[in-house]
Protein backbone atom coordinates (compact mmCIF):
# COMPACT_ATOMS: atom_id res chain seq x y z
CA UNK A 1 0.00 0.00 0.00
CA UNK A 2 1.68 2.76 -0.94
CA UNK A 3 0.52 5.49 1.65
CA UNK A 4 1.61 2.91 4.25
CA UNK A 5 5.10 3.41 2.95
CA UNK A 6 4.71 6.98 2.62
CA UNK A 7 3.18 6.70 6.03
CA UNK A 8 6.35 5.00 7.64
CA UNK A 9 8.88 7.58 5.32
CA UNK A 10 6.51 10.16 7.25
CA UNK A 11 7.79 8.50 10.76
CA UNK A 12 11.36 8.08 9.96
CA UNK A 13 11.79 11.69 8.77
CA UNK A 14 9.85 13.18 11.21
CA UNK A 15 11.76 10.82 13.83
CA UNK A 16 15.30 10.63 13.21
CA UNK A 17 16.43 14.27 12.73
CA UNK A 18 19.27 16.37 14.91
CA UNK A 19 20.90 19.36 15.03
CA UNK A 20 17.91 21.36 16.64
CA UNK A 21 15.96 21.77 13.70
CA UNK A 22 12.20 20.34 13.46
CA UNK A 23 10.23 19.62 10.60
CA UNK A 24 6.52 19.35 10.40
CA UNK A 25 5.06 16.92 7.58
CA UNK A 26 1.59 17.72 6.51
CA UNK A 27 1.28 15.08 3.94
CA UNK A 28 -1.71 16.67 2.62
CA UNK A 29 -0.45 19.22 1.31
CA UNK A 30 2.80 17.04 0.13
CA UNK A 31 5.24 19.19 1.44
CA UNK A 32 7.92 19.23 4.31
CA UNK A 33 8.44 22.50 5.96
CA UNK A 34 11.40 23.90 8.50
CA UNK A 35 9.67 25.51 11.74
CA UNK A 36 12.44 26.84 14.42
CA UNK A 37 11.81 24.66 17.45
CA UNK A 38 10.52 27.29 19.80
CA UNK A 39 7.58 28.35 17.49
CA UNK A 40 7.07 24.66 16.14
CA UNK A 41 3.58 22.41 16.76
CA UNK A 42 3.31 21.07 20.23
CA UNK A 43 0.18 20.05 22.26
CA UNK A 44 -1.12 23.02 24.62
CA UNK A 45 -4.05 20.68 26.00
CA UNK A 46 -6.48 18.19 25.45
CA UNK A 47 -10.13 18.84 25.07
CA UNK A 48 -11.31 15.19 25.43
CA UNK A 49 -10.37 12.09 23.98
CA UNK A 50 -10.13 13.07 20.46
CA UNK A 51 -9.80 16.36 20.06
CA UNK A 52 -6.89 18.12 21.42
CA UNK A 53 -5.26 22.02 21.02
CA UNK A 54 -1.87 22.53 19.73
CA UNK A 55 0.40 25.48 18.64
CA UNK A 56 1.28 25.39 15.01
CA UNK A 57 4.17 28.40 14.77
CA UNK A 58 2.89 29.97 17.55
CA UNK A 59 -1.10 30.08 16.47
CA UNK A 60 -3.49 27.83 18.56
CA UNK A 61 -5.79 25.66 16.54
CA UNK A 62 -8.20 22.60 17.60
CA UNK A 63 -6.83 19.09 16.20
CA UNK A 64 -9.75 16.19 15.58
CA UNK A 65 -7.65 12.82 15.50
CA UNK A 66 -8.89 11.24 12.19
CA UNK A 67 -10.06 7.52 11.93
CA UNK A 68 -11.03 7.55 15.08
CA UNK A 69 -14.00 8.45 17.97
CA UNK A 70 -13.50 8.04 21.71
CA UNK A 71 -16.38 8.14 24.16
CA UNK A 72 -17.90 11.51 24.56
CA UNK A 73 -17.12 13.67 27.75
CA UNK A 74 -17.56 17.25 27.22
CA UNK A 75 -20.30 17.63 24.54
CA UNK A 76 -22.95 20.25 24.82
CA UNK A 77 -25.71 17.85 24.68
CA UNK A 78 -25.09 14.30 25.67
CA UNK A 79 -24.11 12.97 29.29
CA UNK A 80 -20.69 11.45 29.89
CA UNK A 81 -20.44 8.10 28.32
CA UNK A 82 -19.14 5.20 29.38
CA UNK A 83 -15.11 5.04 29.05
CA UNK A 84 -14.92 8.56 28.16
CA UNK A 85 -13.04 9.94 31.25
CA UNK A 86 -10.56 7.00 30.90
CA UNK A 87 -9.67 7.81 27.38
CA UNK A 88 -9.62 11.27 27.86
CA UNK A 89 -7.17 10.82 30.77
CA UNK A 90 -5.03 8.64 28.11
CA UNK A 91 -4.78 11.41 25.79
CA UNK A 92 -3.94 13.46 28.16
CA UNK A 93 -1.27 11.19 29.89
CA UNK A 94 0.02 10.20 26.06
CA UNK A 95 0.12 13.99 24.81
CA UNK A 96 0.98 15.89 27.52
CA UNK A 97 1.16 19.95 27.25
CA UNK A 98 4.60 20.99 25.45
CA UNK A 99 4.88 17.49 23.31
CA UNK A 100 6.23 18.34 20.39
CA UNK A 101 3.67 16.38 17.54
CA UNK A 102 3.72 15.70 13.82
CA UNK A 103 0.25 16.36 11.73
CA UNK A 104 -0.29 14.24 8.87
CA UNK A 105 -3.43 15.12 6.86
CA UNK A 106 -5.64 13.29 4.99
CA UNK A 107 -7.61 14.40 2.30
CA UNK A 108 -9.78 17.16 4.17
CA UNK A 109 -8.38 19.81 5.96
CA UNK A 110 -11.01 21.01 8.69
CA UNK A 111 -14.76 19.18 10.06
CA UNK A 112 -17.74 21.17 10.08
CA UNK A 113 -16.59 23.06 13.73
CA UNK A 114 -13.68 24.32 12.23
CA UNK A 115 -11.29 22.22 13.46
CA UNK A 116 -7.92 20.95 12.02
CA UNK A 117 -8.11 17.20 11.20
CA UNK A 118 -5.10 15.43 11.53
CA UNK A 119 -3.50 12.11 12.15
CA UNK A 120 -0.93 12.67 15.22
CA UNK A 121 2.42 11.28 15.77
CA UNK A 122 4.52 12.67 18.68
CA UNK A 123 7.90 13.75 17.22
CA UNK A 124 10.17 12.52 20.06
CA UNK A 125 9.08 8.82 19.61
CA UNK A 126 7.18 8.35 16.35
CA UNK A 127 3.86 7.07 18.25
CA UNK A 128 1.08 7.31 16.13
CA UNK A 129 -1.16 8.27 19.47
CA UNK A 130 -4.86 7.81 16.92
CA UNK A 131 -3.35 4.10 16.70
CA UNK A 132 -2.92 3.64 20.29
CA UNK A 133 -6.06 4.86 21.89
CA UNK A 134 -7.45 1.80 19.35
CA UNK A 135 -5.01 -0.31 20.15
CA UNK A 136 -5.29 0.27 23.93
CA UNK A 137 -9.44 0.07 23.85
CA UNK A 138 -10.25 3.68 23.91
CA UNK A 139 -11.05 4.22 21.00
CA UNK A 140 -13.69 2.79 18.22
CA UNK A 141 -12.98 3.31 14.48
CA UNK A 142 -14.65 6.33 12.88
CA UNK A 143 -14.10 6.02 9.06
CA UNK A 144 -15.55 9.20 7.49
CA UNK A 145 -14.81 9.55 3.10
CA UNK A 146 -12.66 10.70 1.87
CA UNK A 147 -10.32 10.55 5.10
CA UNK A 148 -9.05 7.02 4.66
CA UNK A 149 -5.43 7.08 5.06
CA UNK A 150 -5.19 4.35 8.13
CA UNK A 151 -8.82 2.40 7.99
CA UNK A 152 -7.02 -0.52 7.46
CA UNK A 153 -4.60 -0.45 10.63
CA UNK A 154 -7.43 0.97 12.68
CA UNK A 155 -9.97 -1.69 12.11
CA UNK A 156 -7.63 -4.39 12.14
CA UNK A 157 -6.36 -2.92 15.96
CA UNK A 158 -10.19 -2.79 17.33
CA UNK A 159 -10.77 -6.15 16.11
CA UNK A 160 -7.76 -7.14 18.60
CA UNK A 161 -8.67 -4.67 21.49
CA UNK A 162 -11.84 -6.54 20.88
CA UNK A 163 -11.21 -10.01 20.84
CA UNK A 164 -8.89 -9.22 23.88
CA UNK A 165 -11.47 -7.40 26.03
CA UNK A 166 -9.44 -4.44 26.26
CA UNK A 167 -10.60 -0.39 27.73
CA UNK A 168 -14.29 0.01 26.73
CA UNK A 169 -14.89 -3.34 24.99
CA UNK A 170 -14.74 -4.95 28.28
CA UNK A 171 -16.18 -1.92 30.11
CA UNK A 172 -19.23 -0.64 28.59
CA UNK A 173 -22.25 -2.99 28.24
CA UNK A 174 -23.39 -3.22 24.67
CA UNK A 175 -20.11 -1.92 22.99
CA UNK A 176 -21.21 -1.54 19.20
CA UNK A 177 -18.28 -3.29 17.31
CA UNK A 178 -15.94 -1.39 14.71
CA UNK A 179 -15.92 -1.90 11.19
CA UNK A 180 -17.11 -4.57 8.68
Amino acid sequence: MVRGRAWGLLLAAGVVLGGGLVFVAITGLGSWRQVDPARGTFVVGVVDGDTIRVSIDGRTDDVRLLGIDTPETVHPTRPVECFGPEASARTHDLLAPGTAVVLERDTEERDHYGRLLAYVVRADDGLFVNLALVREGLAEVLTIAPNVAHTDAFLSAAAEARREGRGLWSACPGAVPSGP
